[in-house]
């Protein structure tokens, strides 16, 4: 997703503070009374607009190529994205069994206008991460949980979630990589299909459909803390070891 703060970047910060005063053994945080007395009154309701009706459509499950399933997804028009899209953003690099798959959360405002994934703030981020491991950006491949950005970068819903999915197994299929680094909390989830808390998670392998997923921090989430960089780039080197490779030298 794009690096502007939006809410649900916000309760991500919230809780990953409160994890960390957890992990320091504080037990107890101050609350003003003001913001509790706040907190606890009733929203005032909001009109809804009218949810127009989507039916989707059956998303092929043998796509040949990248090629066709990119243009199946220009054309797809299952959930309300498609709406409010200008491009669509399948996903772009080596696709022969690259050593890593990048996944992140969906398009943000740049990449919607250009059609490519992590082109913003946050992509400039992670191609200095990718070229820290010792690659060039058309050596990995970079996909994102839905091909569609969300209005005002909000996080997908898990609907828009699901009908999105069969995209990226598909490439996950197609491409064959050997190792996946999920870029944050909200790729974890389409992955695994459960929320994921990204600081409980971050550097401890799991699998994807036999494959190793590691979790790591998601680029903007970086450029909002950047004291985490170091545990990215720690998890990011757990990466590279379990392909047999070190980092190199730093210019």
């Amino acid at each position: 997703m794009a690096e502007e703060t939006t809410y649900h970047g916000l309760i991500e910060d919230l809780e990953n503070y409160l994890e960390y005063q957890r992990d320091q053994g504080v037990q107890r945080l101050e609350v003003d009374r003001a913001v509790m007395e706040a907190l606890a009154k009733e929203p005032e309701a909001v009109a809804e607009p009218e949810a127009r009706v989507v039916e989707a459509a059956p998303i092929p499950s043998d796509f040949k190529t990248l090629d066709a399933l990119a243009a199946h997804v220009a054309t797809c028009a299952n959930c309300e994205l498609c709406q409010t899209r200008n491009s669509t953003v399948p996903g772009e690099g080596a696709s022969n069994a690259p050593d890593i798959l990048f996944v992140g959360e969906g398009p943000g405002a740049e990449e919607d206008a250009r059609g490519r994934p992590f082109v913003g703030k946050a992509g400039r981020l992670l191609d200095k991460m990718i070229e820290a491991m010792g690659y060039q950006r058309g050596e990995v491949f970079i996909a994102n949980v839905v091909k569609c950005r969300p209005p005002d970068n909000r996080k997908p819903s898990r609907e828009e979630m699901d009908l999105c999915l069969p995209y990226l197994r598909q490439q996950i299929k197609l491409i064959n990589p050997k190792v996946i680094v999920g870029l944050g909390g909200t790729a974890m989830e389409g992955l695994l299909g459960r929320p994921v808390g990204i600081s409980r998670t971050r550097g401890v392998w799991v699998e994807y459909e036999g494959i190793k997923l590691m979790p790591t921090f998601h680029p903007s989430y970086l450029l909002r803390d950047p004291s985490k960089k170091k545990d990215a780039w720690a998890d990011l080197q757990l990466v590279l070891a379990e392909l047999g490779k070190e980092p190199p030298p730093r210019k």
